[in-house]
């Protein structure tokens, strides 16, 4: 497939459109990107071209009347000028660059970005590989300012002067009929190329900010509560605050409100303790910042702590519940996804893909890929896990609660080892699982902690090659310091 730019001079038109969407922003993302990470099943035979998804996405929301409130992003090796002219066209305001970038910093694509082994240094954290790494920011910006000249005589020789005008002017685009080759016959293009029938004026490209969204947000009355805190660092402690699934992102604005304040650091541990009764939304204590306490007597969707900051997560089934929490799954899928500090505890079970990163997490069970591309923290899984766990790990420590003697087959060992705990590992061990039983009420950690001494020898130790690596030749460092 094949598009080439025609020139026409024309007026670009702005007006307002009346209809609410639900979107800010929309990114459409081609076949052709992703991670260095990705199988070469999904490089080669996954997605379709971006040209395909921006046109469609932009022809429905001109249908619609939303165009003039979302800002739609394109990627999917965009390179060049060019590729920002056709984007803009077809209806693009934002465009996103990674691998162009990546080169320009000096990445020759070994593809082994999940492996911890990138020979130039850009995705490792080995310390003897980051040595390598010679990049500069001036050489991403130098390959930016010649996509930006090159956009510019483009739209030179289009006859249009400003960057919004040229947004959503399919008209200014035709399929190239030079192309001879028998893979070009029978394309057509007219369906990618068309603009829907608009009234006058109508807007191609987004002219105006979003309806507000988050007037209603139940922060707000979090807020409002724990003002004595966030002004002048008082204790506050209140609840039961009733939470639904459309609640979603709770703690997001609250905690966005304490760093304005007082910075990353935050408050200190307890300052605010909010108690929750109900079934959470999505990104429940999402950038819980440090200080912030949230403890729910229900179940919560998924990404629960995404992004987890610095606070405390505590998630049980509420005493009237009428079934066993170890059983029966509490906190949804993508748990504590990006998270960088503070510990969650889950009185039930995780779905897939719990704790990517995160720095202390107790949970009775997970569903398939827990701690995958993990890179710090520790996590305690006091039940089952499931298939692929620790994909990608490369840092932290995971303890799983292994009776049975049959984790080994359903962990992933690409980048693991699994070790038996030493004297440091069973206190630390232990310490959480205490944690966990004082903020849950938590029966496995009850019996758990009952009879230790027999319990901590089925805990396995998951530890990542090269997180014990650097490890050890940091305490061969600290050791000849001393000496």
């Amino acid at each position: 497939m094949s598009v080439k730019l025609v020139a026409e001079v024309g007026v670009g038109t702005v007006a307002a459109g009346v209809a609410k969407a639900n979107a800010d922003h929309v990114t459409i993302s081609g076949h052709d990107g992703g991670t260095g990470a990705s199988p070469q099943s999904s490089v080669q035979y996954a997605g379709v071209p971006w040209e395909i998804g921006l046109a469609e996405t932009q022809q429905t929301l001109l249908l619609n009347d939303l165009r003039s409130r979302i800002t739609v992003e394109v990627d999917g090796q965009i390179k060049t000028g060019r590729d920002v002219v056709i984007g803009a066209l077809l209806g693009a305001d934002e465009f996103g660059f990674s691998t162009a970038p990546l080169i320009a910093m000096g990445c020759i694509m070994m593809r082994v970005c999940h492996l911890n082994t990138c020979p130039v240094g850009i995705a490792t954290q080995d310390p003897k590989l980051r040595e390598r790494f010679r990049g500069t920011p001036e050489h991403v910006i130098n390959y930016l300012i010649l996509v930006a000249e090159e956009v510019r005589g483009l739209m030179s020789s289009l006859g249009v002067r400003r960057f919004e005008d040229m947004i959503g002017r399919t008209s200014l685009l035709e399929m190239d009929g030079a192309i001879d080759h028998w893979k070009a016959r029978g394309i057509d293009l007219s369906m990618v190329l068309s603009t829907p029938d608009l009234p006058p004026g109508a807007p191609r490209r987004r002219t105006r900010d979003q309806i507000p969204v988050l007037d209603d947000a139940l922060d707000w009355e979090l807020v409002r509560a724990a003002t004595p805190a966030i002004d002048g660092g008082e204790p506050v402690a209140f609840g039961p605050v009733t939470v639904r699934n459309v609640n979603r992102t709770v703690g997001g604005i609250l905690s966005g409100e304490i760093a304005r304040r007082h910075g990353v650091e935050g408050l200190p541990e307890g300052t605010i303790e909010i108690a929750f009764h109900g079934s959470a939304g999505q990104s429940f204590g999402a950038w819980l910042a440090p200080g912030v306490t949230f403890s729910l007597k229900g179940e919560t969707n998924d990404y629960t702590g995404k992004g987890l900051s610095g606070g405390v997560i505590s998630v049980r089934p509420p005493e009237s519940a009428g079934f066993r929490a170890e059983e029966n799954v509490i906190v949804g899928n993508t748990v504590l996804y990006g998270a960088t500090a503070g510990r969650a505890f889950i009185r039930g079970l995780a779905g897939e893909r719990f704790a990517v990163r995160n720095s202390g997490a107790v949970v009775e069970g997970v569903g398939d890929h827990g701690c995958e591309y993990m890179t710090g923290g520790r996590v305690a899984v006091l039940g089952p896990t499931g298939r692929n766990f620790a994909a990608g790990m490369s840092g932290g420590v995971a303890y799983i609660y292994d009776p049975g003697g049959d984790f080994e087959r359903r962990c992933n060992l690409e980048l693991v080892d699994l070790e038996e705990l030493c004297e440091e590992d069973d206190f630390e061990l232990r310490s959480l699982i205490a944690e966990h039983r004082q903020r849950t009420g938590s029966l496995v950690a009850r019996n758990l902690l009952a009879d230790w001494e027999n319990a901590v020898t089925d805990f396995v130790k998951v530890m990542p090659r090269d997180y014990a690596r650097v490890l050890a030749e940091r305490a061969a460092a600290r050791a000849e310091a001393v000496a």
